[in-house]
């Protein structure tokens, strides 16, 4: 594992390196792109090349050179530099400082060089904004101090107002899209429902058992809550679009705990919500959960242009049952990572195999980076799709 990458940066993210670290060598003047790709010379060249990408392509089902790669959670965990870069500065102030989020989300571009750039921040962030009491706990999660019980505790969720609370994403997501060249950047958002469950448990939860007591217990309350929510999720997800992200990405990663029938009834009403609500802007909208094999067709109905899959559904069975107007993400089991690479590469291949049977395939992981993977692996897994998926 290498200690640190220094290929070919952009200047002004050196500069910021050199504030962050004031040990950090001269660099020289590019950030490469996908393949060892070079950016754009100019602002109209660059979002001509965002267009055309491969990863765009993808997630249009249109034809593409080879199939596109990016990793879930990329932007940190494994990464050394990520680490360092980081070091005693907690997880939410990082996200607020937009110099240190340009160069987190640039890290994994230079190191792994995949196809789209993920935004470094938190689904936990538009709470902090808007000043609701949290922090997010090394080795726990996002703790919520007065979790919400009842409608009194409602009115920590007040309305979005995106330039007063959020110019830091506004800041960042400029530096990006300036630096990243012919490279896509995916903003996100987390689901109503997800960001419910912490709000509702008071922190992460293995069976929801609070949570599923007030959808089921206090419909309304629960209804209440996630309608606040679906608009601060909007708002966080406009905010990067009009920036310059040329995709978002809808985390529900609690969704696979309910029935179709609780999901189809409790929850999809407020992820249709925020996604119809970017439907306009034209950018590709990923929704993804895990554990979600059973509720594929409707996070599909949802109102997706990509559906992520996790590793317990292959990828042609998971574009059998949403149907033909969609492309799909994934899906790489993460613990497949840690394997000899005799097994990674067959694993690959055979999710290539199944890609190559839906409308449109964008390669992942099945859920995030895990904080012990190997970077190099990582990186042999990228040129290993980019090679086998050559058209």
């Amino acid at each position: 594992m290498r200690e640190s990458v220094t290929e070919n940066p952009n200047p002004a993210v050196s500069a910021r390196m050199a504030d962050l670290d004031p040990s950090a060598p001269e660099t020289s003047t590019e950030v490469p792109g996908p393949r060892g790709e070079t950016p754009a010379r100019t602002a109209a060249d660059s979002r001509s090349a965002v267009r055309d990408s491969a990863f765009l392509r993808a997630a249009r089902r249109e034809p593409v050179p080879y199939t596109p790669v990016w990793f879930m959670r990329q932007a940190g965990r494994a990464l050394p530099e990520y680490k360092k870069v980081r070091a005693g500065i907690p997880m939410l102030e990082s996200c607020m400082r937009p110099d240190l989020v340009t160069e987190i989300t640039l890290q994994p571009v230079r190191r792994y060089g995949v196809d789209a750039a993920v935004f470094y921040s938190d689904i936990m962030t538009p709470l902090k904004a808007i000043g609701v009491d949290l922090e997010i706990q090394p080795n726990v999660g996002p703790v919520i101090a007065d979790p919400v019980r009842d409608f009194a505790g409602l009115e920590q969720i007040r309305p979005l107002d995106p330039e007063a609370d959020l110019p830091f994403i506004t800041e960042a997501v400029r530096q990006l899209t300036g630096e990243l060249g012919g490279t896509p950047l995916i903003g996100f958002g987390g689901a109503p429902f997800t960001v419910a469950s912490y709000l509702i448990e008071g922190g992460p939860s293995k069976n929801h058992e609070k949570t599923k007591a007030m959808m089921h217990g206090a419909p309304e309350l629960f209804a209440a809550l996630l309608d606040r929510l679906a608009d601060l999720t909007v708002g966080f997800l406009k905010v990067q679009i009009e920036a310059g992200a040329s995709a978002v990405q809808l985390f529900d990663s609690w969704a696979g705990a309910l029935s179709p029938r609780d999901y189809q009834r409790h929850v999809m009403p407020h992820s249709a919500k925020v996604l119809a609500a970017v439907a306009d802007y034209g950018v590709p909208r990923i929704h993804f959960g895990v554990g979600t094999g059973e509720l594929l067709p409707l996070m599909a109905a949802a109102g997706a242009d990509v559906v992520g899959v996790d590793w317990r559904v292959p990828l042609d069975e998971a574009s059998r049952r949403i149907g033909p107007g969609y492309a799909v993400q994934g899906n790489l089991d993460p613990a497949v990572v840690f394997a000899p690479w005799p097994v990674i590469e067959t694993k690959v291949r055979e999710i290539l195999d199944d890609g190559a049977r839906t409308p449109g395939h964008i390669f992942n992981l099945g859920h995030g980076v895990l904080p012990d993977m190997d970077p190099d692996v990582l990186q042999r897994i990228v040129e290993l799709v980019h090679e086998a998926s050559a058209r």
